[in-house]
């Protein structure tokens, strides 16, 4: 099932529909967490935008943690994260989890920017460009193919369980599975570097800026 790099295209193609899906469910929480900041209170967004401020001015005081905490602590909760969607391909009744997770995640990421971009405007733009989507560009794709690939073989378990293939070997399917994995979390090793040393300074360095004030003054 899952194949060598001479035949990746022909294993979109044979699964093109769990990766849509899978984008979709994405999607949509994206979409589900920008509408949940419409629905919030002038209150309610007055007190989270209050720590947001906080958060802002330790950081534009040097009062946050060093870039070996941030990498560390991004890279193991992309660890967490993905080791609970390989657990969930393995136990065939973890399909719905795997839905919930990555929609989930598409709520978190919505709603960070919705909120952000809503109070801030422009200003707010610029900010999660810089805090949000560099990082997220290789880990929204890591997420949505280990989600699909969970999926996947969860149902090739019920096929080899419960179809004609249950006298085949689930051996070298699960060792494929598990390679696959791995490459997802150097690719999320990644993304915590690029967090941590790209996202990060910049974002500290903007703050140090004219714009900080601006934000406060908003």
């Amino acid at each position: 099932m899952y194949i060598e790099k001479s035949n990746i295209w022909a294993h979109i193609k044979q699964h093109m529909m769990i990766y849509l899906f899978m984008v979709t469910l994405f999607i949509t929480g994206i979409i589900f967490g920008a509408v949940m900041v419409n629905s919030m209170t002038f209150i309610q967004k007055q007190d989270l935008f209050f720590h947001l401020d906080r958060y802002f001015m330790q950081v534009n005081t040097e009062e946050v943690a060093p870039s070996k905490d941030i990498l560390t602590r991004s890279f193991f909760f992309h660890v967490k994260f993905l080791s609970l969607f390989f657990l969930l391909g393995i136990t065939i009744i973890g399909i719905p989890a795997v839905w919930i997770l990555n929609f989930i995640k598409g709520v978190v990421i919505g709603f960070s920017v919705g909120f952000i971009v809503n109070q801030l405007g422009a200003k707010g733009l610029l900010l999660a460009t810089l805090s949000i989507a560099p990082q997220n560009i290789i880990i929204i794709p890591v997420y949505i193919i280990a989600g699909s690939l969970a999926m996947i073989f969860s149902l090739t378990l019920c096929y080899k369980l419960f179809g004609r293939s249950v006298t085949h070997s689930i051996g070298k399917p699960f060792m494929r599975y598990s390679v696959l994995f791995i490459i997802l979390l150097i690719c999320a090793l990644g993304s915590s570097l690029i967090e941590t040393f790209i996202s990060n300074e910049a974002f500290k360095a903007l703050l140090k800026t004219s714009i900080y004030g601006m934000i406060s003054m908003f």
